[in-house]
């Protein structure tokens, strides 16, 4: 009786754990392509201030100060901000010949081992992150520029994108190591599998949404 009282516990909690991981899914699957959306409106602004800057020097004779160093800035911001979108996209680059022969099961936890080594360098890259940040907030750090730029202010956008990637693979990692245990191959495949060549098509073509949307889950 009290074997089964807490197999029933374990089993509730379980359940409540997938749907929090699905619900954490869920929700960076909405907020990562508006990220992806700001950077890119950060590198087009860049784009635009260069090109401005350019006209005006070759038709006026002046010059905008400090447009390289803005674009400088744009880029690196919008790079982190991208990050998050192509890991829940599964858009980025991969070298699946050899996976695509293997069985599903160790596809499946091929993948698991591909988020925890991605977590794992997030990590590194956000601490990293976060000790260049601190130090130019303790020595008020200024960029070597017209502008005088406080280096905290790019350098906490940038971070920003670190971050917003890191709990995006979090919680990818937590529903598909639990998905692999439990024999649940294919909700693994739909969150971190390789994207196929009918999936690619599609995407390029605009027939079909490139992400899919989070598998049920098998728990009750």
């Amino acid at each position: 009786m009290m074997r089964d009282h807490r197999s029933k516990a374990g089993g509730t909690g379980m359940a409540a754990l997938v749907r929090f991981l699905d619900g954490w899914v869920t929700l960076n699957h909405r907020l990562a392509p508006w990220l992806a959306r700001a950077g890119g409106a950060m590198v087009l602004a860049s784009a635009l201030l260069i090109t401005l800057d350019v006209v005006l020097r070759a038709g006026l004779r002046v010059t905008i100060g400090g447009a390289d160093e803005l674009a400088g800035y744009a880029f690196a911001i919008a790079t982190t901000w991208g990050l998050a979108f192509v890991l829940m996209d599964r858009g980025h680059v991969r070298v699946d010949a050899l996976y695509a022969l293997l069985p599903r099961r160790l596809q499946a936890w091929l993948d698991v081992l591909s988020l925890t080594a991605m977590t794992v360098i997030l990590a590194l890259f956000a601490h990293r992150a976060t000790g260049v940040l601190l130090d130019s907030l303790t020595f008020g750090a200024r960029a070597n520029t017209p502008l005088g730029t406080p280096q905290w202010l790019p350098q906490s956008l940038w971070l920003a994108g670190f971050a917003a990637t890191l709990s995006a693979v979090l919680p990818l990692l937590g529903r598909c190591l639990l998905a692999a245990m439990q024999g649940d191959l294919q909700t693994v495949r739909t969150l971190a599998g390789a994207r196929t060549l009918e999936e690619d098509a599609a995407a390029e073509s605009g027939h079909v949404r490139a992400t899919p949307a989070t598998a049920p889950s098998p728990l009750p």
